[in-house]
């Protein structure tokens, strides 16, 4: 093995010694030191290894072709004889490769066709400090298989900013080993300010160019930035010298490699990059970095069961390597975008993908392991047990787990297609060339460009169009295009000859995305199944679609963004979401129209796809609708009549006058109490409150009483007297009961009327022969000793044609008036 001479050849030997005497080690080195490829190459000749393989995982695609691509020249061979790569679009390996460097889901996929990982000596998980998600799965699955099937396998953990410390512990009190990195200083200048980021960064472009040697490498959050500043950069009349590079996942492989490759003699480049480049890669020149200190990942919604992208600052470890690619050749500047104080206020680290992202790949990949608890395994950072379970419960909705939570048939075959569950039951129950194109779009980036103000058409029915036809238009991202091309024909060549049943694009999203089904509530906005709002721009062409359904969505804010949409027809839905369906007969208590209403509904999730009339509802289902409704609003709310009310206060007069006799509690709380008791008898029949008016509360009341106490209470407390040949109502509302009546109909009575066997005296509202009251009274002897001269006074002038004697205690009353 050749090469300059890199600052992890003094960690060697160390690391050497320690795999010798144990299973798993742990390498810290800062970026820049070599370890990716100096340390593979180093072990090849271990003595434990023998003739077995190194597997190197890498993060991304990119850094495993580079990697491979670079300990290959170093000896002096082409990728796929001693060292290839493998990746989920591309490979390199043959049957003499001792060293393959993957992808980390290729990992998840060799375990779980081969526990033991038969052939394989030494994994190691190089930039291990980024916890992505098949990271940490993938060390938790060697650990296991480690543990029961191989002791023999060795595992390195290699990282240049984890803490060390947590993951020597975690495989077991492993020995860590450390090297340090280049000694070349970088000078850190902050720049902060306002106004558009890319503008800012052209500022800053421009006095590194002026002020500094070497190449920049730019760090933005994501593509469509990246994009921006290039259109911005051609514009500016940069120097001739200086060449702009894009550095980004979607990009074809020779313009990735123009981006890492050292630029000929007498130029410089700037290469603008995503956080792809912030390790792993080796980016031949760099002198000056420029830090937006941004940084975009994908985040899971556990309140919506949606992913969704977000732009985020850095954190501080990740500043630190970003400002590290400065340094790697010689003394480097670094122009950060934002303020000391802002910087001391970054988190430490990012958090690891598996506490943010959806769950539904890992729960599938643990099934597939048959581990059911999640404890089984050792994790850095276990996954979150909400996040679990609701990725279960999309699984179990796709037909990849029972009830049990236990893989099905279906999910292996899922498990086995290196897709995204969603994507991989789309491409299995959909089944055609359709299918494929579809999984493979939603797998990659889109193949439309994103303009600077202007995004491109939400309907993934065009992207569909042109991939069919393999005409990519003006606005198409050709290196995106043909990768969609290639998974397509890929996944296609894994379907059984002529399978699948032609289907609409929306239909077939609807396989993957049955909970983002999104029906319309006006022009642009929607409502998804999962109750989640969003909105696409009102002029764009989908946004008059009743129903959608949504591939992808930026869920930020009260309403998402939708990003790609496909139309559908409810009877697409229907067919496509059958079991998922409900139809439910719906008899409730309509406050707008006061009565009743039944309906049949049919929902899918939080959406109403049906509305329909119910032509025979249950009588008992009416009762309980009508029942309920009083509960909610309680029995202050029912048609109450006066009678009803009298009836009410004239128990409760009984229940104070025979506290011992068993007298039902007519009261509002004991009657709300007991709604069912009382009332539900009488409701059947009825669908309005109204419909009690007439006699049905009085009816319900009654049913209350025994007969022996209604009889009683009309005998002690009775609804009416009859006075001077006529029946006078009682009022029992006030605490004493009330009679009111003429007053010549008293004349001749010395006492007044009582009740309850003489226990409860009336009190008497005295009326004029017009009605209106002239004296009340509970002492009826006593207002004609007193009071009725005063009376009579009064009213004899107003009322000369009426009777007024002198003596009302010897005159008769007048005749009644018939």
């Amino acid at each position: 093995m050749s090469g300059p001479e890199l600052p992890i050849d003094e960690a060697l030997p160390a690391l050497r010694a320690a795999l010798d005497d144990h299973p798993a080690v742990v390498l810290e080195a800062p970026p820049g030191a070599g370890k990716t490829t100096r340390v593979p190459l180093d072990l090849l000749a271990a003595p434990w290894l023998g003739d077995q393989k190194i597997l190197l995982l890498e993060p991304r695609r990119l850094a495993a072709r580079a990697a491979a691509r670079r300990m290959a020249s170093l000896l002096g061979e082409a990728e796929g004889q001693t060292v290839g790569y493998r990746t989920r679009l591309d490979s390199r390996v043959s049957a003499a490769t001792r060293i393959e460097v993957i992808t980390e889901g290729i990992l998840t996929r060799l375990l779980q066709a081969d526990p033991a990982l038969t052939g394989v000596g030494l994994v190691i998980f190089d930039e291990f400090h980024e916890r992505s998600l098949q990271a940490d799965l993938g060390l938790a699955l060697c650990l296991q298989a480690q543990a029961l099937l191989r002791p023999d396998l060795r595992l390195l953990v290699m990282s240049a900013t984890l803490d060390g410390a947590a993951v020597a512990q975690l495989l077991g009190g492993a020995p860590r080993v450390s090297s340090a990195g280049r000694s070349f200083p970088v000078s850190v200048r902050h720049l902060p300010g306002d106004g558009p980021l890319e503008g800012r960064i052209v500022a800053a472009i421009r006095r590194a160019l002026a002020e500094e040697t070497g190449s920049l490498l730019v760090f933005l959050p994501g593509t469509p930035e990246i994009r921006r500043l290039a259109a911005q950069l051609e514009r500016a009349e940069l120097p001739a010298d200086v060449r702009v590079c894009p550095l980004y996942a979607g990009l074809d492989a020779a313009a990735q490699d123009a981006a890492i490759a050292a630029p000929p003699p007498g130029e410089r480049k700037i290469v603008l990059a995503t956080r792809i480049a912030e390790s792993s890669l080796t980016i031949d020149g760099i002198g000056v970095v420029i830090d937006a200190g941004l940084s975009r990942h994908t985040r899971f919604n556990p309140r919506t069961g949606m992913d969704g992208l977000v732009t985020v600052p850095v954190s501080r470890a990740a500043a630190e390597q970003r400002a590290g690619r400065a340094g790697r050749l010689g003394p480097g500047v670094c122009f950060r975008l934002w303020s000391e104080a802002e910087h001391s206020r970054l988190p430490a680290y990012a958090a690891p993908e598996i506490a943010v992202a959806d769950l539904a790949p890992l729960a599938l990949e643990l099934a597939l392991w048959g581990v059911r608890d999640p404890a089984e395994l050792a994790w850095l950072t276990p996954p979150p047990a909400p996040h679990l379970a609701q990725a279960r419960q999309l699984l179990q909705a796709l037909g990849a787990l029972d009830a049990s939570a236990a893989i099905t048939p279906h999910g292996r075959a899922l498990a086995g297609l290196g897709l995204p569950p969603r994507l991989a039951h789309l491409l299995l129950a959909g089944a055609s060339a359709d299918a494929c194109l579809l999984a493979a779009l939603l797998a990659e980036r889109d193949v439309l460009r994103r303009t600077p103000g202007q995004a491109p058409a939400v309907d993934i029915e065009l992207r569909l169009t042109a991939l069919r036809t393999g005409r990519a238009g003006g606005d198409a991202d050709r290196a995106a295009f043909d990768a969609v091309l290639r998974l397509a024909r890929r996944l296609q060549s894994r379907l059984p000859a002529g399978a699948g049943v032609s289907q609409s694009c929306g239909a077939l999203l609807a396989l993957a995305f049955p909970d983002r089904i999104a029906q319309r509530r006006s022009r642009g906005s929607y409502r998804l199944a999962n109750g989640r709002g969003a909105t696409l721009d009102a002029a764009d062409a989908l946004a008059g679609a009743e129903f959608l359904v949504v591939a992808e969505l930026d869920d930020i804010g009260d309403n998402a963004r939708i990003r790609l949409a496909a139309g559908i027809e409810r009877s697409e839905i229907e067919a496509v979401c059958g079991p998922l369906l409900e139809t439910v007969e719906q008899v409730r208590f309509d406050a707008a129209s006061g009565a009743v209403q039944a309906r049949r509904v049919q929902r899918l999730g939080a959406l109403v796809l049906a509305d329909d009339p119910l032509p025979q509802p249950s009588a008992a289902a009416i009762a309980g609708a009508l029942l309920e409704a009083i509960a909610r609003r309680g029995v202050a709310a029912l048609p109450w009549s006066d009678a009803d009310r009298q009836l009410r206060a004239r128990v409760a007069l009984m229940v104070r006058l025979e506290p011992e006799a068993g007298w039902p509690d007519l009261s509002d709380a004991a009657l709300q109490a007991g709604l069912a008791d009382w009332l539900r008898p009488y409701l059947p029949g009825l669908r309005r409150m109204d419909d009690l008016a007439d006699g049905g509360l009085r009816m319900a009341l009654s049913g209350l009483l025994d007969h022996a106490q209604a009889r009683h209470l009309d005998a002690e407390l009775p609804r009416e007297l009859t006075v001077n040949g006529r029946a006078r109502a009682i009022d029992y509302a006030a605490d004493t009961p009330v009679l009111a009546v003429r007053l010549q109909d008293l004349f001749g009575q010395h006492d007044t009327p009582r009740l309850a066997g003489g226990r409860l005296p009336l009190v008497l509202h005295l009326l004029s022969p017009a009605g209106r009251p002239v004296a009340v009274t509970a002492d009826l002897g006593g207002f004609w000793r007193g009071a009725y001269a005063e009376v009579r006074k009064q009213m004899r002038g107003r009322y000369p044609k009426h009777p007024w004697p002198d003596d009302p205690l010897a005159a008769a009353p007048p005749a009644p008036r018939r």
